[in-house]
């Protein structure tokens, strides 16, 4: 079981547009022809920041374009969050407002012998990686640039806490890093 940190950004290191805007990601390519499919059969588990739940309830439609769903996932979903949040009929959500290390006990126990997947933000990835849960972060890098945003990892990571396990060309603007968290 891995606690992991799937997500895209572009060049410039940044997951979204200040406005939390998704629109530089969809055209750079498909989501089937990524190492998606494989990586959400094999999640368990699923958590997110208050910003990327948010987005997702806002682009409903959108999403079940790209996913075949307005919540795209079966398996049970912690949202970190102090504010009351829009409810998702017939979704396993917890709304949640409590230190990391307090609550990953219990997204491993729902996981079962699946993994963890930290959808979004960078700062909720960082909360995980500080308090030594953070075993892997795959990133997709878009070709493309936005100048400023919501920062992918807002953390100073210096080597060799990083291991570089693979480098994958996905299509013409995308490439796929897979990197191995030293925790020790």
């Amino acid at each position: 079981m891995k606690t992991q940190y799937y997500t895209a950004t572009s060049l410039d290191g940044f997951l979204a547009t200040e406005d939390d805007s998704l629109d530089w990601l969809f055209p750079l390519g498909d989501i089937n022809q990524s190492s998606y499919p494989e990586f959400i059969a094999k999640v368990g588990a699923v958590v997110m920041g208050s910003a990327t739940y948010e987005w997702m309830v806002k682009h409903a439609e959108q999403v079940a374009q790209e996913t075949g769903a307005p919540w795209p996932y079966a398996q049970p979903t912690w949202v970190f969050t102090s504010r009351q949040l829009p409810i998702i009929e017939n979704a396993d959500i917890q709304f949640v407002n409590t230190d990391v290390k307090q609550i990953h006990k219990d997204m491993q126990i729902a996981a079962k012998d699946k993994n963890i997947w930290i959808v979004g933000g960078g700062d909720l990835a960082g909360q995980f990686f500080d308090a030594g849960l953070l075993d892997e972060i795959i990133v997709q890098v878009g070709s493309a640039t936005l100048g400023s945003g919501k920062p992918l990892f807002p953390r100073r990571v210096l080597s060799p806490r990083l291991e570089l396990q693979s480098c994958q060309k996905m299509g013409i603007g995308m490439v796929e890093l897979r990197y191995k968290v030293n925790n020790s």
